[in-house]
């Protein structure tokens, strides 16, 4: 039983509630009166009983890495550094304590103008924090620094070539400075152990139990590993996942329809898991790179001469998506420039005519962060739902400006215009990219602040539609409107209780605003520590 001030069930049109009341893992009654539905307390009711407080349902992240996240809880945290200096202490710090020869990773939450240098560390660098062991360094999910020692173990020389849809960086003698970009990271990461099932359920736990306690109750995780659904299995049947997962198989590192078939193959164990903690969502393509090598019309800033990267060939991006759905699964694939967009746009309109009769919301696309009205209204009319991380640019927005210019950045993630020309979009952080957090995203696509202060306020969305974003549209989506979403009769009881109301408190409080509870299915998954 839960009594607040407000409950917002979000159905179109119903007044708020004032008490909820739950059996089992679903919402039984509401009531207007705060003691409505005090007959249905029992000996065994657990009552919540919060004067002041608001109820919303719980939150989707439409667009995240749980995975990543669980990696971070035991990689070295160099998201906490300020300079190359104290960058290369916590490496130097992990290295003391970690055997000779093993690797060591650090955590990719972070971006290199944080640091006081404003660049990102090099090989050389790295190998002052240890030339004994091989280091990765992450920053998102495009971007890594390799240590000489890792460089060497991957046979990587100055005589490389580079792979396709990648890039392996070098200094202006032409010499390896560690830097690996997109499909180039691979060459590097295959290297890495996998660590012990124990060890990632226990990251997995500590990383859902944090998404929750920002009032995120389900994960939409769009790049999962194969073999990385049976660690989320373990985590499950382990009672350590404090989120929903819904999980989109990675294809990263492919570039062939056969690859593709193969992966197929190895989904085939999950296609009827019906388990509502756990589900495959579907496969999750990467068309073009990202803030460093996302696909444009127009020359990047920095380099006159460069459009950023295309990862697929036109026609193999068909043939690949295409044997995906004839599988039954759908399909959400990274667009973040504008001629990535279109590419993509191109390569769904084709898979479209070549299977009629696809059911709705099969294609997806991821971001569509630079997407002109032309683009939108093609994506709208080939009914083609879109993920939008606001997140993702506030924190990289100063990063984008020199890459992309001012003018090219104010108009990432265009949510009003998207809404306002029919799209079904809904709303992410893109983490280790973005900050997670349920407000954190509303307060970003209400205000549009970032970094360097307010970028295209006129793509900015109302508080209602912002909460839309995370919560209804993002069911939708999913196709679980029926279970989630809002709250009402017969849904599962996943809710939020704030100590606020975020549906009228000021625009500032939005941003750093967590939750008191978190409830999955009925079950406290976040609360206040005793």
């Amino acid at each position: 039983m839960v009594r607040a001030t407000t409950v917002h069930t979000l159905v179109a049109g119903q007044k708020p509630r004032r008490a909820l009341a739950v059996v089992g893992d679903r919402i039984a009654a509401l009531s207007e009166d705060p003691h409505g539905l005090d007959g249905w307390i029992t000996e065994g009711t657990t009552v919540i009983d919060e004067p002041g407080a608001a109820v919303l349902p719980a939150f989707d992240d439409t667009h995240t890495h749980l995975i990543f996240a669980g990696h971070g809880a035991h990689d070295v945290p160099v998201h906490q550094a300020r300079a190359i200096g104290e960058f290369l202490d916590l490496i130097r710090q992990r290295a003391a304590t970690t055997p000779e020869g093993q690797w060591i990773r650090t955590t990719s939450n972070w971006q290199e103008l944080n640091l006081a240098e404003r660049r990102m560390p090099t090989a050389a660098e790295l190998d002052q924090a240890s030339d004994r062991h091989p280091i990765l360094v992450k920053r998102g999910a495009h971007n890594a620094v390799a240590n000489t020692l890792a460089l060497r173990l991957a046979g990587i020389t100055e005589d490389t070539p580079t792979p396709p849809g990648g890039e392996i960086g070098r200094d202006e003698q032409g010499r390896l400075n560690g830097r690996l970009i997109d499909n180039a990271m691979g060459l590097v990461e295959h290297l890495l152990p996998a660590p012990d099932l124990r060890t990632r359920v226990a990251g997995l736990r500590q990383a859902s139990r944090d998404y929750a306690a920002t009032g995120i109750g389900t994960v939409r995780d769009a790049m999962v590993p194969l073999a990385d659904l049976a660690v989320l299995r373990a985590a499950q049947q382990q009672g350590a996942l404090h989120t929903r997962v819904r999980a989109l198989v990675s294809t990263i590192g492919m570039t062939d329809p056969a690859q593709i078939e193969d992966l197929l193959d190895g989904m085939e164990d999950w296609r009827c898991t019906d388990d509502p903690l756990l589900r495959v969502w579907g496969v999750k393509f990467m068309l073009d790179g990202g803030l460093e090598a996302g696909a444009t019309e127009q020359p990047y800033c920095d380099h006159p001469d460069f459009y950023g990267t295309l990862l697929w060939e036109p026609d193999a991006l068909v043939r690949s998506v295409e044997a995906v759905v004839r599988r039954g699964w759908k399909v959400g694939t990274h667009a973040y420039g504008d001629r990535g967009v279109r590419n993509l746009l191109d390569a769904y309109q084709q898979v479209l005519d070549r299977n009629p009769g696809l059911p709705g919301g099969m294609l997806v696309m991821e971001h569509g962060g630079l997407a002109d009205a032309e683009q939108r209204a093609r994506a709208v009319a080939l009914g083609i739902p879109v993920t939008v991380q606001q997140p993702l640019l506030h924190d990289t927005a100063e990063v984008e400006d020199g890459f992309w210019g001012p003018e090219r950045v104010n108009n990432l993630f265009p949510a009003r215009e998207w809404i306002d020309q029919g799209a079904l979009v809904t709303g992410g952080s893109d983490f280790p990219v973005g900050a997670y957090g349920a407000m954190r995203s509303v307060w970003g696509m209400v205000t549009r602040q970032t970094v360097t202060g307010i970028r295209g306020p006129q793509h900015a969305i109302t508080r209602d539609e912002a909460l839309a974003l995370h919560t209804t549209n993002a069911t939708r989506l999913l196709g679980e409107s029926h279970l989630r979403g809002t709250l009402t009769p017969g849904r599962l009881a996943d809710l939020t209780i704030w100590p606020t109301d975020p549906t009228t408190c000021d625009t500032d409080q939005l941003r750093d605003l967590n939750p008191t509870r978190t409830l999955l299915g009925g079950q406290t998954v976040h609360a206040p520590e005793k």
